[in-house]
């Protein structure tokens, strides 16, 4: 009887782990089946910025940006644009704020921050488990926040870890502008977070605002936000909404995302064809 149950057992492991591969690889499919723009031309982000799509670069338009998030385990999403490699070794999702003109010259205290959006991980996560996914909280920084007053970009990395222990990074970038912030957040793994962030500033050398849209190009009279580095790091809305400016302790955070690493393979199997793409890691 015992070596009847084990065989049992180990038939049903073995089916259970063919209907996870089944489907990773509809998953990877459909993924690769998505209308991906490519090169050479460039990318439209919204009516405000568009991206060079250079080196192998693909780019998603708004619909097919959704769709792609979804099929990663987040939830669907308007508003967004998605950038990959040809290799599909990362990912980066970018979306506009139209906030007003962000004010530069704030103080940025890591551990301060690092504290408020661990506290606002449970929202996330509710919203996360009203969906049916898993919950993530955020572990700790991978990259502390920093700005570059030349280029105006704000940057940091969080280190984030699922319900099974498996960590994603997302590292985030904002691109500041005249009327708004442009998001542009990396989803990588913390193996190649050096590599993949070097790809990925690379590519942004293509970016760049409409004109009239350029932080530069500032003119008296424009609306100003409401908040400043600090609350973009934590939030924004929801940060001037909750008396940042007054106290870390009443920040509510926001939500992450996500991507598995089985995700990535099978992408780039059905993704990456005849050799003609650069080789994945």
């Amino acid at each position: 009887m015992r070596a009847l149950l084990k065989g049992l057992l180990i038939i049903g492991a073995m089916l259970l782990a063919q209907a996870a591969t089944a489907q990773q690889e509809s998953v990877g499919r459909q993924l690769a089946a998505l209308p991906w723009q490519t090169a050479p031309g460039e990318g439209t982000i919204g009516s405000v910025a568009r991206i060079s799509l250079e080196g192998g670069l693909r780019f998603l338009d708004e619909s097919a940006s959704s769709r792609f998030l979804e099929l990663n385990g987040n939830p669907p999403r308007r508003g967004n644009w998605v950038l990959t490699p040809a290799a599909v070794t990362w990912f980066a999702v970018f979306s506009f704020e139209q906030i007003g003109y962000v004010r530069d010259d704030e103080h940025l205290d890591a551990n301060e921050l690092l504290r408020a959006l661990q506290q606002g991980d449970s929202r996330a996560n509710a919203e996360r488990q009203r969906l049916g996914m898993p919950t993530l909280r955020t572990d700790g920084w991978a990259v502390e926040p920093r700005y570059d007053p030349e280029t105006r970009r704000l940057e940091w990395a969080t280190r984030l870890v699922d319900d099974r222990g498996d960590a994603t990074i997302n590292y985030s970038i904002r691109l500041l502008g005249r009327g708004g912030v442009m998001t542009a957040i990396l989803v990588s793994d913390p193996q190649h977070l050096t590599e993949d962030m070097r790809e990925f500033r690379a590519a942004l050398r293509g970016f760049d605002y409409q004109q009239g849209e350029r932080y530069a190009e500032y003119r008296q009279g424009d609306r100003i936000a409401e908040y400043g580095l600090a609350g973009l790091i934590l939030g924004g809305a929801a940060v001037a909404g909750a008396g940042f400016l007054k106290s870390f302790g009443k920040v509510i955070g926001l939500g992450v995302l996500a991507a598995g690493a089985a995700v990535f393979a099978f992408f780039k199997r059905f993704f990456v064809k005849d050799g003609s793409n650069p080789p994945g890691r």
